[in-house]
């Protein structure tokens, strides 16, 4: 018998069958021929299934899913049922509408600047924006981009995901609102009077403040500097019945001493070489008001004198006047000095201090306030932070340990110094300080050796600081200074040279090992260990 073959299209085979009888039917032939073409249309139809199924997926999701194109302009290709619903759009208005529309106006420019160069590199990125509901509200949206490459490299397209987060932006509005009102609570119940602190020492203070500023009791505040004992008198003043009066402040020790009774009394007209018209003085100016005499020690004996009887008798006079002028001002007084030591070694009144001690306050030491230590910081951060123009999110933890640990021997002020030095240099939104900023002087020192310069004659204290003037070459302020090394501020050593018509300049010109007075500085010591009769 001769083997038969036949002929099938689409695609042309031909398929040789041996052995075929002659009565097989033919429609038995077309199924094995067309077998091909049944098992592609069963991958297409799967196909179709598996596209219809992942896109009901794609429109049951609550997040929004986009399709874009890999051009500059990244076509819109695809998004999902969720995101027509949420834009009330249809998929073709979807496509061609101003994108511009679907975004809050402020979020969009941000957006566009922000994810321009991601886009450029095709890198993965994510942005929080608002967009548009159909209601006409917007809501906070959590929006990644992703890039989908060839096998190649090549970028094909981006898929978009969009996440509602309007919940947890109110949520965390909520919460910054409470931070805020509870900040506002600790400033209130931390503050008075600008003076920021909750510790126990400090509270005594200013319970004692609250009993004292409504009468017109005269007050000595004392403590070490830098404490804040400017911001007391303040407080006192505004809590007064004369807040709406002046408040005149005068620090004893920066005035040289031939001239501090005429900065507190006044002169006449031709009083003294200088005095070419009459002058009132400070507590002229503080009339119905009150007069903070900072440095209070520091007063000459005659400035003592004119002092007390303004105190006893409400009345002075001026410089080369002969008339009496009735004075009706408060004083509060202020000292970093020990005056007991100073009135047994003669150099303050003992009938002065008990008029100015009607109402003693010593302010502690910030290294007795512990609890007030983070207050202060973020206190002070925030005040020169606002004025720089920067924001810190975190403070440092090893910054924050080294200082609280810090025993602070320049008190307030000295923290106030190192926190905006601190801010000054920060770049980032960590703050952080440089150990190197913080003294290790002991703090003892300075009210130590203060207590020693202030119990010596005009001549031994002259003695003392000509000594430490050649020892340091001239140098008056610094932390290799002079001022420095008598544990006095810069400026009330300053007012001593001058008062004691020291000249500076002499120190600086060469090596000076014997001062005018003969004493050499290495003999500083020896009065660190006596005092005068």
């Amino acid at each position: 018998m001769t083997p038969l073959s036949y002929n099938v299209t689409e695609p042309a085979l031909r398929l040789p069958v041996i052995g075929l009888d002659p009565n097989t039917s033919l429609r038995n032939l077309e199924f094995v021929d067309n077998s091909a073409d049944i098992s592609e249309r069963e991958v297409e139809e799967k196909m179709r299934q598996s596209d219809v199924e992942l896109r009901q997926i794609l429109d049951f999701m609550p997040q929004y899913v986009a399709v874009l194109g890999p051009d500059r302009d990244r076509t819109r290709i695809y998004t999902n049922q969720a995101a027509l619903e949420y834009f009330g759009s249809t998929l073709d208005e979807w496509r061609s509408a101003d994108r511009r529309k679907y975004y809050h106006p402020e979020d969009w420019e941000r957006l566009t600047r922000e994810t321009q160069g991601e886009f450029e590199r095709g890198l993965p990125h994510e942005a929080e924006v608002r967009l548009l509901k159909r209601d006409g509200k917007y809501r906070w949206h959590l929006i990644r981009w992703n890039p989908l490459r060839d096998e190649e490299g090549d970028l094909i397209r981006w898929y978009v995901a969009g996440t509602d987060i309007e919940d947890r932006k109110q949520a965390e509005q909520r919460l910054s609102n409470e931070n805020v009102l509870l900040r506002e609570e600790i400033d209130k119940a931390s503050m008075f009077e600008e003076i920021v602190g909750t510790s126990p020492p400090l509270q005594t203070v200013l319970s004692r403040i609250s009993k004292v500023a409504p009468t017109d009791s005269s007050i000595l505040i004392s403590g070490e500097t830098g404490t804040g004992k400017e911001l007391v008198a303040r407080a006192i003043h505004r809590r007064s019945k004369r807040a709406s009066r002046p408040f005149v402040c005068v620090n004893c020790a920066a005035i040289p001493r031939d001239l501090i009774a005429s900065e507190l009394f006044g002169h006449e007209k031709g009083s003294f070489t200088g005095a070419t018209q009459r002058r009132s003085g400070r507590f002229e100016l503080a009339e119905g008001g009150t007069i903070f005499l900072d440095e209070v020690g520091e007063l000459p004996a005659e400035t003592q004198v004119a002092l007390l009887r303004v105190l006893q008798e409400h009345e002075f006079e001026r410089v080369g006047g002969t008339g009496t002028i009735r004075s009706n001002v408060r004083v509060v007084a202020a000292t970093n000095r020990d005056l007991d030591a100073a009135i047994a070694a003669g150099m303050f009144r003992c009938d002065l201090f008990y008029r100015l001690n009607v109402f003693p306050i010593e302010m502690p030491p910030l290294r007795e306030r512990g609890e007030d230590i983070i207050l202060l910081i973020c206190h002070f951060i925030d005040r020169f932070a606002r004025k720089t123009g920067k924001t810190f999110h975190s403070i440092n933890k090893t910054s924050l340990d080294l200082l609280q640990s810090y025993p602070w021997p320049g008190n307030i002020r000295e923290m106030q110094n190192v926190i905006e030095r601190s801010v000054i240099v920060c770049e980032t939104d960590n703050f952080s300080v440089d150990e190197n900023w913080l003294s290790r002087r002991p703090p003892s020192t300075e009210s130590e050796r203060n207590v020693v310069l202030s119990r010596k004659s005009a001549f031994e204290e002259k003695a003392i600081i000509e000594a430490v003037l050649a020892d340091t070459g001239g140098q008056v302020s610094g932390t290799a200074g002079a001022a420095a090394r008598l544990g006095i501020p810069g400026s009330t050593l300053e007012s001593k040279i001058k008062s004691l018509k020291i000249n500076k300049s002499h120190f600086k010109s060469a090596d000076h090992i014997k001062t005018d007075n003969g004493y050499d500085s290495r003999e500083f010591a020896k009065f660190e260990n006596t005092s005068s009769p």
